[in-house]
């Protein structure tokens, strides 16, 4: 299935949690629906990104973040889809190229937990699509040439402290799944 398409399966079957992120959903489809290249960020200004919700293989309740070099922003870990590839291949290489994690999709395949619009800096808006990745926590951290140094697994109870509030509704989301939220 081609990069958009199957981009386009997924998102057929994502609600949205909430209101607000409804209305990103919207615009996400949307813009599938109008860019030439919605995949690619030398086409245009606006493009898809993807990014991962990371969390243990053990029965801890922790994620990843990373303190984004250029936001100073704690972070999922993720960033842009190169040609060919689908997103969610780009948010499990962007995390293992961001974090040195290997790094999967849950069994069945890969779920898509959340997606936010957001000012991706430069007069880029970025259309992020969020998905569910697991790690075994007890891997070194091996960040790739020119990624943060800054990072690491949180507890889930100081992630709202330390980041916005769409990565933890994108937490929730990974949580729920894993059948761990509380709410």
């Amino acid at each position: 299935m081609e990069p958009v398409e199957r981009l386009r399966a997924d998102l057929a079957t994502h609600a949205g949690a909430d209101r607000e992120e409804r209305a990103h959903l919207a615009t996400l489809r949307g813009a599938l629906d109008d860019l030439v290249a919605p995949l690619d960020e030398q086409a245009q200004d606006t493009h898809v990104t993807g990014s991962a919700i990371v969390l243990p293989t053990d029965d801890t309740d922790r994620t990843v973040l990373v303190l984004h070099r250029r936001l100073e922003r704690w972070l999922q870990p993720g960033g842009h889809v190169e040609a060919g590839e689908c997103v969610h291949e780009a948010a499990a290489r962007e995390t293992t190229e961001e974090t040195g994690l290997q790094v999967h999709h849950p069994d069945g395949g890969p779920v898509l937990v959340h997606v936010h619009v957001h000012d991706g800096g430069r007069g880029h808006v970025h259309l992020d699509v969020r998905y569910l990745l697991l790690a075994d926590p007890d891997q070194p951290f091996a960040p790739g040439p020119g990624e943060s140094r800054e990072l690491d697994w949180f507890p889930v109870a100081a992630v709202a402290g330390m980041t916005d509030a769409s990565v933890t509704a994108a937490l929730d989301a990974a949580r729920r799944w894993r059948g761990r939220a509380t709410a």
